[in-house]
C-alpha cells in the first residue's frame, strides 16, 4: 500500500501542528517551509484538514493554524481513509475493463489487505505519533535546516 503525496503532506502538517507550543499559531507557509514542500500543495492539504475538522485556521494579523481536539485524538487509520478516499488498490472497470473481473480473486484480496493496512493504523492517534523521539525533532525543524 502506498499513500498519495497529498496524504503524506497532510499527515506531516498535522504532526507539526500537534507539537506547537501552547498558544502558538503556525501559518501554512511556515509549515510548508519547514517541511520543504511547495506552499500551494500544503495549502490544499490544510484546506482538506479544515474540512475534516482536524485543523482550525484564524485569519488576519496574529492568525494561523491550530489542531482541534478531534485532530489531536484522531485515529491515523481514520485520517488516512478520509484523505485517501474510497478508491480501491486496483481498478477493474475503466476504459478497458479487465477481462478477469467476473472471476478474479485479486480484487477482494487486495481490498482485504488495504483494510488490514488501515486497521493497523486505527489504534494510533496523532498525539501518539509525536511522542518522543518525533516531537523534539519536529520542534527543531526550521526552514532550510534538516536534522541529521
Amino acid at each position: 500500500m502506498r499513500l498519495t503525496k497529498f496524504t503524506d503532506l497532510a499527515l506531516r502538517a498535522v504532526m507539526r501542528l500537534a507539537v506547537r507550543k501552547e498558544g502558538e499559531l503556525v501559518t501554512t507557509r511556515e509549515v510548508a517551509q519547514v517541511m520543504g514542500v511547495p506552499y500551494a500543495h500544503m495549502a490544499k492539504a490544510v484546506t482538506r484538514l479544515q474540512h475534516l475538522g482536524v485543523v482550525e485556521a484564524r485569519r488576519g494579523r496574529g492568525g494561523g493554524l491550530g489542531l482541534t481536539v478531534l485532530g489531536r485524538r484522531a485515529s491515523i487509520g481514520w485520517l488516512v481513509r478520509e484523505l485517501e478516499g474510497e478508491e480501491e488498490v486496483v481498478t477493474c472497470e475503466g476504459d478497458v475493463p479487465c477481462p478477469l473481473r467476473a472471476a478474479c480473486r485479486l480484487r477482494g484480496s487486495l481490498r482485504e489487505a488495504q483494510e488490514a493496512f488501515y486497521g493497523a493504523l486505527d489504534p494510533i492517534t496523532v498525539a501518539q505519533l509525536v511522542d518522543s523521539p518525533t516531537g523534539p525533532v519536529l520542534l527543531g525543524l526550521t526552514p532550510g535546516r534538516r536534522p541529521d
